[in-house]
């Protein structure tokens, strides 16, 4: 059996669409379960289960710009203040953990396995980390220029930014994308 991608409409049927799309989700819930749906069918180990979904960044274009590092293959890692998991409650990625990566508007684009987690000083995040997050130069110095800016404006925890605080390292693979067809416009 052919699994249609998102976006996929099949113009024999009168217009009817297929993909998870096209489903006309009525809540964000539905949205995700349609996508998962979708990943599943394309990657059958995948667990019942629907796994959590954010997005990268503070802001939608934060989100849209280091996704689109991940759908290219330049984002490998991602980094997260421990202080802002104790804060908010929300647990530490641990290996294995599955996620839905959001787009800038909110739209599931992506499905990513946590392959490894380490927990570090912020000034000891090795260059390789920083190089994996794919971001600004891909070195050292501009991941702690980048990453020290973000927690000082976006911190989710009162102790802010710290040259010394703990830093959730961690790397990822890229199992499952919705890349749009670019030549199509926007969506």
């Amino acid at each position: 059996m052919v699994h249609p991608k998102p976006g996929d409409t099949d113009a024999s049927d009168a217009g009817e669409a297929v993909g998870y799309r096209e489903a006309v989700p009525e809540t964000a819930d539905d949205v995700l379960t349609a996508f998962w749906a979708w990943s599943r069918a394309e990657h059958p180990g995948l667990p019942v289960e629907v796994p959590e979904a954010w997005a990268f960044g503070a802001t939608p274009e934060h989100a849209d710009g280091l996704l689109e590092l991940v759908l290219d293959g330049t984002k490998t890692a991602t980094s997260s203040a421990l202080w802002d998991h104790e804060a908010t409650g929300e647990p530490v990625p641990r290996p294995g953990d599955l996620s839905i990566i959001l787009d800038g508007a909110g739209r599931p684009r992506a499905v990513l396995e946590t392959t490894a987690v380490e927990i570090l000083p912020f000034g000891e995040v090795s260059e390789e980390h920083a190089r994996a997050e794919g971001e600004g130069e891909r070195t050292l110095a501009a991941w702690r220029a980048i990453h020290e800016r973000y927690w000082r404006r976006h911190a989710q925890n009162p102790r802010g930014f710290d040259p010394a605080m703990p830093v959730v390292c961690e790397r990822f693979r890229l199992l499952h994308a919705d890349t749009p067809n670019r030549a199509s416009g926007p969506r």
